[in-house]
């Protein structure tokens, strides 16, 4: 169990990392369209680094418990 939470957890972390080019790349951009989808990624980022807290923890609290 724990070993699928780690691999959830990778998953998420790419997840984030992939979001912060994303969301750089479109704020280097000078229209405003592209600033408001920057700050749209950027959210997506921080909720995709709760989550992948979140299931590190679950993980780390399986594993602690004989899971």
């Amino acid at each position: 169990m724990s070993t699928i939470l780690f691999i959830l957890a990778g998953l998420a972390m790419l997840y984030v990392v992939y979001t912060l080019v994303i969301g750089a790349s479109n704020m280097a951009k000078t229209n405003e369209g592209s600033r408001e989808k920057s700050n749209s990624w950027m959210w997506k980022r921080v909720g995709g680094q709760a989550l992948a807290l979140g299931l590190l923890l679950l993980a780390f609290w399986v594993r602690k418990n004989g899971g």
